[in-house]
């Protein structure tokens, strides 16, 4: 085991707190559109879910009026429908398509309009397609099933059994991923979105190989081919699964600090997923690289059952999967000046940027007891390339006003965004907040 036993941490001396926050709030939003267009029923993540849904539904109608989804053709005519959406869901979620995204968005150069910088920075919510596509893949498969059924296809018997054994299995991982379940039973819905997604794309080939008329047909058809792209796409990441060891250290009994350095060195504001267990539990964290040395570190904060057992009972080796993908923070390039606001292990994301210093940046970061909690180095650190932050310590000041505090910092510094790592509530009050006032504003959705 190698852990470094919890000590007890000298009280921090007055330069934690390194800078004190003016006495000017937020102003009033800009406008009712603006307060609109800020609520997170409008985010972007939304607009992207009801853009597909949108496409989907002109595609019926056009189809209605072609007469594509009757007589005999129909069947192709809606898998070919239910394939292209499936398709969509699953290479969205892809680490190296998820990159691209990130480096397309980020190519703008920070003299364009901010109102175009603003609009790319929301490229993490891209998840909406995700979404969309699934939900319109599975209406088509469904009426692709019920044209098999009703008007007895090819592909016979067969083709039946598997098309129904698929439609469950993906109605399974529709319906755990609703927000309401997938909050309250989130091991279920990972577990669910993947055995079930990996049983359902087996059904989905062995039921075209039936509509083809055999593997050889199925070989040479459309539909074999995105089968198969789907498949290495699915497969890619286990491809690179790796068990590693690692070294980890406990500044406090909430915080575990893990060192990898396995020959892999990822770029500042990307994830790894780990896992003790790889088929069922997947956890991803915040990649922090120190400039100028190889490895990496995680930080694993207690915020549930597997993080407190990680923490408590910490492993020498763990599971590593996929590929290095980009996150929120990475965004900041889009900007010439960035203020990041963090809470407690919310750091972790936001300090391979501090320590990357591509751009010019300002930090809030509020925590309970900073040097006791992540321990003298993190903080040390933190303050090596933030000299002027602002280190809100709870249990001597109290919980704050985070809009006011991120709403000083972006007037303090002249700056063009903020960008915020918290939990679900503080975010959407910063990330809402500075949008109703018209400040670009970026954090985390439940679907990022």
């Amino acid at each position: 085991m190698t852990t470094t036993p919890v000590r007890p941490q000298p009280a921090p001396p007055p330069r934690t707190v390194a800078a004190t926050a003016p006495d000017d709030a937020p102003p009033a939003p800009v406008s009712t559109l603006r307060r609109i267009l800020a609520h997170p029923r409008f985010m972007h993540h939304h607009r992207l879910v009801a853009a597909v849904l949108a496409t989907n539904a002109a595609l019926l109608f056009y189809g209605l009026s072609a007469g594509w989804w009757r007589g005999p053709g129909a069947p192709d005519a809606l898998g070919a429908a239910a394939l292209a959406n499936v398709a969509l869901a699953v290479l969205v979620r892809q680490q190296y398509v998820i990159n691209l995204f990130f480096w397309l968005a980020t190519r703008a150069p920070t003299h364009w309009p901010l109102r175009v910088r603003w609009t790319l920075g929301k490229v993490y919510h891209f998840g909406g397609l995700h979404v969309g596509a699934a939900l319109a893949g599975t209406a088509w498969y469904l009426g692709q099933l019920g044209a098999l059924t009703a008007g007895g296809g090819p592909g016979g018997t067969g083709a039946l059994v598997t098309g129904y054994a698929a439609a469950g299995l993906l109605l399974a991982v529709v319906g755990t991923a609703l927000p309401p379940v997938r909050s309250r039973r989130h091991d279920l819905f990972e577990r669910t979105h993947r055995l079930g997604g990996w049983a359902a794309l087996l059904l989905l080939w062995a039921q075209a190989g039936f509509l083809a008329g055999g593997p050889a047909a199925l070989a040479t058809s459309p539909q074999g081919w995105v089968l198969a792209v789907l498949t290495a796409s699915i497969a890619l990441p286990w491809l690179r699964l790796r068990r590693v060891p690692v070294v980890i250290g406990r500044p406090s009994s909430h915080v575990a600090l893990v060192h990898f350095d396995h020959g892999v060195t990822p770029f500042p504001g990307s994830s790894t997923a780990i896992s003790r267990n790889p088929l069922w539990e997947w956890h991803s964290f915040a990649n922090v690289p120190a400039p100028g040395r190889t490895g990496f570190r995680l930080t694993v904060s207690r915020a549930g059952d597997w993080t407190g057992r990680f923490i408590d009972d910490a492993p020498d080796r763990v599971w590593v999967k996929g590929i290095s993908t980009a996150g929120v923070a990475n965004i900041e390039t889009l900007f010439r000046r960035v203020v990041y606001v963090a809470t407690g292990s919310g750091i972790g994301p936001v300090l391979p940027h501090l320590l990357a210093e591509q751009v010019p940046a300002r930090l809030v970061w509020v925590a309970r007891r900073h040097r006791e909690t992540f321990g003298d180095d993190l903080v040390e650190e933190i303050l090596a390339h933030q000299p002027d932050a602002l280190l809100w310590d709870t249990a001597h000041d109290g919980k704050p006003d985070m809009l006011r505090l991120a709403w000083q910092a972006y007037r303090q510094f002249d700056a063009e965004a903020v960008i915020c790592i918290s939990n679900r509530a503080l975010t959407w009050q910063v990330v809402r907040g500075m949008e109703e006032r018209g400040v670009p504003a970026y954090g985390a959705i439940w679907d990022s």
